[in-house]
């Protein structure tokens, strides 16, 4: 499935993406399990260093059972994005635009989503034929800096990360993000209620 499709289907049904990094397998697998529980489809393992992938490993085989998909994050080298099409992530996601990443994601037909932070950025990598982007760190660059690039990019879908939880998720998906990137949030029943309200909200 073409990138642009796949994230509309999954992120159009509940715009929350799960990003558990740093998590031993089993924490990790239990955190994807309440993710899957609140609703959300896409669940991110980031693997910047290659003792991650074990917990990638466990999440891949969760979500198998449960018909679910699970992703890698941190994914700036085409020998990443080998390592974990063999593990079976389904798609990837990087803090940046990597030209070379994103050729070899589309070879291999796994929807990447490449980070931005400027509008140099989202020009090179609407070049590139990504549609849908990360924008990060998002707390840094703020629900306005969403509202200007849409401006002069419509097209662009943008996936608030970096920073977002219950209090400010809200105020992103305002701006027009299809979006938001949690994590910490997914572990405490207090912010998953505020969380599911604002998603409600956004």
């Amino acid at each position: 499935m073409d990138a642009a499709d796949f994230f509309a289907e999954h992120l159009d049904r509940n715009p929350v993406l799960g990003i558990f990094r740093g998590l031993d397998p089993q924490d990790t697998v239990d955190m994807c399990v309440r993710a899957w529980d609140f609703g959300v489809d896409l669940v991110e393992i980031p693997v910047q260093t290659p003792d991650a992938l074990p917990s990638l490993r466990a999440a891949v085989k969760a979500a198998a059972e449960r018909g679910r998909s699970v992703g890698a994050g941190t994914v700036t080298t085409v020998e990443q994005l080998s390592a974990v099409r063999e593990i079976g992530a389904e798609f990837t996601v990087a803090p940046g635009l990597h030209p070379e990443v994103v050729a070899a994601s589309r070879r291999a037909g796994l929807p990447h989503l490449p980070g931005v932070a400027t509008s140099t950025e989202i020009a090179a990598a609407l070049a590139q034929g990504c549609s849908w982007l990360k924008a990060f760190p998002a707390r840094q660059l703020g629900p306005g800096w969403i509202t200007a690039q849409l401006a002069p990019f419509p097209l662009v879908r943008f996936v608030a990360t970096g920073g977002i939880d219950a209090g400010n998720a809200a105020d992103f998906l305002a701006a027009g993000c299809r979006g938001v990137a949690v994590g910490s949030a997914l572990a405490d029943p207090d912010a998953l209620a505020a969380l599911r309200e604002a998603v409600s909200a956004g």
